[in-house]
């Protein structure tokens, strides 16, 4: 079973197999039909194509009209029944991958573990590294069995809004976010219109977790790195712009072998959603 990180050529030796489902997770935050688009013009053979707005997250805005943020997570039993639909069981091993670091594949891994299903790794190096073993790609898309997978208990936890505002009194927690600095410093405002971080926040961008190449730092350097970060992960609360990032860095935490952060679903954009929530600005 792999859990966190699976190389291509490991992935290779098992692209045939019926057990196994491969998701491309590609996504761009500004033209949102490049990752349906990239999809038809080539995938990974077998793979199905999972977007990030319509199926990896939900609602925008709640019953009550409050809003949630730009990716908030979506109803688990929905969830379940779309990733039924590309033939995932309970048995089933998946592989997420993107071209973007893991960036998004990250989000399907941790959702996975969020509907409790552990066997999802996220491919290292993603289609780069795919294809810089001379493996082809596909334009066929496949056609599956449905699946039959359950919601069971999370692997994962989150905190709520109100956990993370309580936090600001009690201190008992690290926020750690995972946007690039400028906007944690609230210096780009054309990604976010109200720029800042969570008071007491710390930034750890997540491409910081990846080597050049774009495949994961070893755990030790992972481990190390966190380490002067965080004492305790289950301390922590990764956040980032959307909730979907963030998930990086709680991959990142478990091939370091620290598990047990918590994501913060609504992150910056659901914060400053209520202008009563204060905001923070400069370095950490």
């Amino acid at each position: 079973m792999f859990k966190t990180l699976i190389s291509a050529s490991q992935l290779a030796a098992h692209i045939d197999d019926p057990k196994w489902v491969v998701v491309d997770c590609r996504h761009d935050l500004v033209n949102l039909a490049a990752g349906r688009d990239g999809y038809a013009a080539g995938h990974l053979p077998n793979a199905v194509f999972a977007d990030i707005e319509t199926v990896l997250s939900g609602a925008k805005r709640g019953p009550d009209g409050v809003f949630l943020g730009r990716h908030p997570l979506p109803e688990k039993e929905a969830l379940a029944q779309a990733l039924q639909a590309f033939g995932i069981d309970d048995d089933t091993q998946v592989v997420a991958y993107d071209a973007h670091g893991g960036m998004f594949a990250a989000r399907l891994w941790w959702l996975l573990r969020w509907l409790g299903h552990e066997a999802v790794a996220v491919l290292d190096g993603g289609m780069a590294a795919w294809q810089a073993l001379g493996q082809p790609l596909s334009t066929e898309t496949p056609a599956r069995p449905r699946g039959s997978l359950s919601v069971r208990a999370p692997f994962v936890p989150t905190v709520t809004v109100r956990e993370v505002m309580d936090n600001l009194e009690s201190g008992q927690r690290i926020v750690i976010d995972a946007r690039a600095a400028d906007r944690f410093r609230g210096e780009n405002e054309t990604i976010d219109p109200v720029g800042g971080h969570i008071p007491g926040a710390k930034n750890r961008f997540f491409k910081d977790n990846l080597q050049a190449d774009g495949r994961f730092k070893a755990p030790e350097d992972l481990r190390a790195e966190f380490g002067a970060l965080v004492d305790d992960p289950q301390r922590a609360i990764m956040q980032c712009g959307s909730g979907v990032t963030a998930c990086h860095n709680l991959l990142a935490l478990e091939v370091a072998g620290l598990p047990g952060a918590s994501l913060y679903p609504g992150s910056w954009s659901e914060w400053v959603g209520d202008a009563s929530r204060p905001v923070a600005k400069g370095a950490d």
